[in-house]
């Protein structure tokens, strides 16, 4: 069958699919509905349908591990976007309560760095995180975190997933990167983080920092979210472990 896109039916399909893909995935973003491309339904010979989908979607700013809906998590600004598009599979029977993703596939680019500057010459373009400027500046910005947060231990840069650059008054630096607890505790001795090991099971965090650099002085922003793998599971959570 070709239902349209529109259908009540499809719409379910292609939001269960997309909770499980970001359910499935371990790294990157979070990724949002933008467009059912097409549904193919496949009724099934006692109950439910098999559908095959063709989804356009866009990263959040939401990391993955955060395991939030994508309806939960706000879409970027058309510069820093990432498009992409899913394939998936899924069977869904509603009598009994199934949503099973049988397979899917995700193929995901960035807006090229020239349209935006044809566009927005001033805005700052994705650049790659493993460029040792950005790890500087993910350790200044978590430096902050460290010593102004209630934690009771102190967090390392685990790695940078994102990074731009944009001259303002100076070079300034925008990260967002996964940072892990550590063994060295926030009233201990000031110690080399280097020589701090990773706490099991570990908590992990998302932060975004900032580090502008002007003549006279230097201003860091950090906003960190800590994931801890104890944290019970959302109504929302159970429903979909149930399904």
């Amino acid at each position: 069958l070709s239902p349209r896109c529109d259908d009540a039916a499809v719409e379910e399909a292609a939001d269960l699919a997309l909770r499980q893909i970001n359910a499935d995935r371990d790294e990157g973003y979070v990724l949002s509905l933008y467009r059912i491309v097409s549904a193919r339904e496949q009724p099934q010979e006692i109950t439910g349908s098999v559908f095959y989908l063709i989804l356009d979607v866009v990263d959040t700013e939401c990391h993955v591990l955060s395991k939030k809906l994508w309806k939960n998590c706000n879409t970027r600004p058309a510069h820093s976007t990432v498009y992409g598009q899913c394939k998936a599979i899924i069977y869904i029977n509603q009598a009994r309560n199934i949503a099973h993703l049988n397979t899917y596939e995700c193929t995901l680019q960035p807006v090229p760095s020239r349209y935006i500057w044809s566009i927005c010459p001033d805005c700052p373009v994705d650049d790659s995180p493993t460029k040792p400027e950005y790890l500087e500046a993910a350790v200044r910005s978590l430096a902050k975190f460290n010593g102004e947060s209630e934690q009771t231990h102190n967090f390392s840069v685990l790695n940078v997933t994102r990074a731009s650059m944009q001259w303002v008054t100076g070079p300034a630096y925008f990260v967002e990167f996964l940072i892990q607890e550590t063994s060295r505790s926030k009233d201990g001795t000031a110690a080399d983080m280097s020589m701090s090991e990773p706490l099991p099971p570990e908590k992990i965090g998302f932060c975004k920092g900032s580090v502008v650099n002007s003549r006279v002085e230097q201003f860091v922003t950090i906003s960190c979210e800590i994931y801890s793998q104890q944290d019970p599971a959302t109504e929302e959570e159970n429903q979909e472990a149930n399904q």
